[in-house]
């Protein structure tokens, strides 16, 4: 059986495709209209195993869908990884042809896609956070006014609905003033789409088997549930806790370098201390700040309060101490969802026994 491996440039008008066989060469390459007729109609001519890639973009989740039902393996990958993209000459069949050999090679970094019944939880996740990104930046604007000409306005006094006239009137240029009463106006529109997505949202997460076994977890919300059910999909993406840290940001990125030395001939591993470098940068930024935010309500009640305060007794860094906390409800999270149990505080006392 023959083995094609299939890269594709994807652009809004149009998709570059080149195709490899088992021994590299290239066997076809052509350009398409971007549409998922064309797609399949051009796969469909390939008899034997197919594996195609591109990499994770706008329109990489509806490729997704199209393609994968249609080939052996699809690998949507992160271009972030593809160092080799970066050197020699570039072009759109440049591009697909790296592509195609690094699938070949089996160098490329994939970015998951499944089919797990969270798309619709997907878009409306996105809805709301988009919505609170929007309220977000409305209010910084607002504020901006006030406190660009010295006026105090600390608190959320400035926001209220009640009280709109009464800081209109205390600005005395004409153009700030109704500056300031289109931003009022926006964020009266705002408010209320951020609350009906928000039950919408909520509604659709409450479908999910794991909704109520997540929300065992203690200092997680409807809203943390819902964002940590459309953002991962499933557990059993991650093998372990360690690749868990990783995906959220909590991972320790470490440097070595000369790693075994010669003593008296004989040929061993060097003790020198590994180099802590942070955190690991690259990782999903809503789902940190679902974690970090956890950890610091639960430094002040719950179950985890006492050994949190047990640690900065004994010298550990507060930050440290919370990022302890954040690991252990992480690890607390994926094993929950994969056992499919609620969350139980009691064994936690069993094991600090």
């Amino acid at each position: 059986m023959k083995t094609y491996y299939v890269g594709m440039d994807v652009h809004r008008a149009s998709i570059v495709i080149v195709v490899l066989n088992g021994a590299g060469k290239i066997v076809m390459q052509s350009v398409i209209e971007t549409g998922a007729e064309r797609v399949r109609g051009y796969l469909k001519q390939l008899r034997g195993q197919v594996y195609v890639t591109f990499e994770e973009g706008t329109q990489a989740n509806w490729l997704y869908e199209v393609v994968r039902p249609l080939v052996t393996e699809v690998v949507v990958c992160d271009p972030r990884h593809n160092k080799l993209m970066q050197s020699g000459n570039k072009s759109d069949r440049v591009d697909a042809q790296k592509l195609a050999e690094l699938l070949r090679l089996g160098s490329l970094k994939a970015v998951y896609h499944g089919e797990n019944g969270v798309g619709a939880l997907k878009e409306l996740v996105r809805s709301y956070d988009c919505l609170v990104s929007d309220t977000t930046r409305v209010m910084n604007r607002l504020k901006a006014i006030y406190r660009g000409r010295a006026i105090g306005c600390a608190g959320h006094d400035i926001y209220r609905q009640d009280r709109r006239q009464q800081w209109l009137d205390k600005l005395t240029e004409r153009g700030a003033k109704e500056r300031a009463s289109f931003l009022y106006r926006q964020l009266a529109a705002l408010k209320p789409l951020r609350h009906e997505a928000k039950r919408a949202m909520v509604k659709e997460a409450r479908r999910q088997r794991a909704y109520p076994w997540l929300m065992s977890v203690p200092q997680f919300g409807s809203v943390s549930v819902a964002q940590l059910l459309a953002i991962v999909s499933t557990p059993h993406r991650f093998r372990s806790k360690r690749q868990f840290w990783t995906y959220i940001g909590l991972a320790v990125v470490t440097r070595t370098t000369a790693d075994h030395e010669v003593v008296n001939g004989v040929l061993r591993r060097s003790r020198r201390p590994v180099s802590t470098r942070g955190l690991n940068r690259n990782h999903n930024h809503l789902l940190k700040r679902v974690f970090k935010n956890a950890a610091n309500g639960a430094c002040h009640n719950g179950p985890f309060k006492a050994a949190y305060e047990l640690r900065v007794r004994q010298g550990m860094a507060p930050s440290l101490a919370r990022l302890t906390l954040a690991r252990q409800l992480a690890a607390i999270t994926l094993a929950v969802w994969k056992h499919g149990e609620q969350f139980n505080p009691e064994r936690m006392k069993q094991q600090a026994a």
